[in-house]
Protein backbone atom coordinates (compact mmCIF):
# COMPACT_ATOMS: atom_id res chain seq x y z
CA UNK A 1 0.00 0.00 0.00
CA UNK A 2 1.15 3.49 -0.83
CA UNK A 3 -0.03 6.91 0.20
CA UNK A 4 0.02 8.19 -3.40
CA UNK A 5 -3.36 8.94 -4.97
CA UNK A 6 -4.47 6.78 -7.88
CA UNK A 7 -5.03 8.41 -11.25
CA UNK A 8 -8.44 6.91 -12.05
CA UNK A 9 -8.71 8.69 -15.39
CA UNK A 10 -5.83 6.64 -16.74
CA UNK A 11 -7.76 3.46 -15.89
CA UNK A 12 -11.03 4.46 -17.55
CA UNK A 13 -10.12 4.04 -21.19
CA UNK A 14 -11.99 5.04 -24.33
CA UNK A 15 -15.34 3.53 -23.41
CA UNK A 16 -15.55 5.65 -20.26
CA UNK A 17 -14.57 8.79 -22.18
CA UNK A 18 -17.23 8.00 -24.80
CA UNK A 19 -19.79 7.61 -22.01
CA UNK A 20 -18.82 11.03 -20.61
CA UNK A 21 -19.08 12.57 -24.08
CA UNK A 22 -22.50 10.97 -24.57
CA UNK A 23 -23.77 12.32 -21.22
CA UNK A 24 -22.57 15.81 -22.16
CA UNK A 25 -24.22 15.60 -25.59
CA UNK A 26 -27.50 14.44 -24.05
CA UNK A 27 -27.43 17.28 -21.50
CA UNK A 28 -26.79 19.80 -24.28
CA UNK A 29 -29.61 18.33 -26.39
CA UNK A 30 -32.02 18.56 -23.45
CA UNK A 31 -31.07 22.20 -22.89
CA UNK A 32 -31.60 22.91 -26.59
CA UNK A 33 -34.98 21.11 -26.55
CA UNK A 34 -36.06 23.10 -23.48
CA UNK A 35 -35.11 26.35 -25.25
CA UNK A 36 -37.10 25.32 -28.31
CA UNK A 37 -40.16 24.46 -26.20
CA UNK A 38 -39.95 27.86 -24.49
CA UNK A 39 -39.69 29.70 -27.81
CA UNK A 40 -42.59 27.65 -29.20
CA UNK A 41 -44.72 28.56 -26.17
CA UNK A 42 -43.95 32.26 -26.66
CA UNK A 43 -44.83 32.04 -30.36
CA UNK A 44 -48.09 30.25 -29.62
CA UNK A 45 -49.04 32.81 -26.98
CA UNK A 46 -48.43 35.52 -29.56
CA UNK A 47 -50.54 33.72 -32.18
CA UNK A 48 -53.42 33.37 -29.73
CA UNK A 49 -53.21 36.93 -28.40
CA UNK A 50 -53.06 38.72 -31.76
CA UNK A 51 -55.85 38.43 -34.29
CA UNK A 52 -54.83 38.12 -37.92
CA UNK A 53 -55.17 41.42 -39.78
CA UNK A 54 -55.33 39.82 -43.23
CA UNK A 55 -55.93 36.54 -45.01
CA UNK A 56 -52.19 35.91 -45.45
CA UNK A 57 -51.68 36.29 -41.69
CA UNK A 58 -54.56 33.89 -41.02
CA UNK A 59 -53.05 31.46 -43.52
CA UNK A 60 -49.68 31.70 -41.75
CA UNK A 61 -51.37 30.75 -38.46
CA UNK A 62 -53.15 27.87 -40.19
CA UNK A 63 -49.86 26.70 -41.76
CA UNK A 64 -48.25 26.62 -38.33
CA UNK A 65 -51.12 24.63 -36.86
CA UNK A 66 -51.27 22.21 -39.80
CA UNK A 67 -47.53 21.58 -39.56
CA UNK A 68 -47.89 20.81 -35.84
CA UNK A 69 -50.73 18.42 -36.63
CA UNK A 70 -48.76 16.78 -39.45
CA UNK A 71 -45.81 16.19 -37.13
CA UNK A 72 -48.06 14.28 -34.74
CA UNK A 73 -49.52 11.98 -37.40
CA UNK A 74 -48.48 8.37 -37.71
CA UNK A 75 -46.37 7.63 -40.76
CA UNK A 76 -49.10 5.37 -42.10
CA UNK A 77 -51.70 8.17 -42.08
CA UNK A 78 -51.09 9.09 -45.70
CA UNK A 79 -54.66 10.30 -46.28
CA UNK A 80 -54.35 13.12 -43.73
CA UNK A 81 -50.78 13.90 -44.83
CA UNK A 82 -51.97 14.29 -48.43
CA UNK A 83 -54.86 16.50 -47.32
CA UNK A 84 -52.51 18.75 -45.33
CA UNK A 85 -50.12 18.96 -48.29
CA UNK A 86 -53.01 19.92 -50.58
CA UNK A 87 -54.23 22.65 -48.21
CA UNK A 88 -50.71 24.06 -47.81
CA UNK A 89 -50.30 24.02 -51.61
CA UNK A 90 -53.61 25.87 -51.92
CA UNK A 91 -52.39 28.51 -49.48
CA UNK A 92 -49.21 28.98 -51.50
CA UNK A 93 -51.06 29.08 -54.82
CA UNK A 94 -53.65 31.57 -53.58
CA UNK A 95 -50.93 33.76 -52.06
CA UNK A 96 -49.12 33.78 -55.40
CA UNK A 97 -46.09 32.00 -54.00
CA UNK A 98 -45.86 29.28 -56.65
Amino acid sequence: MTDEPLDLDSHRGMSAQKAVDLRRALAEAETHARDLRERQAVLEQHLVAHAAASWPEAAAKARYLLNLYAASLAEQDTRHRELIAAVLADFSRLAGES
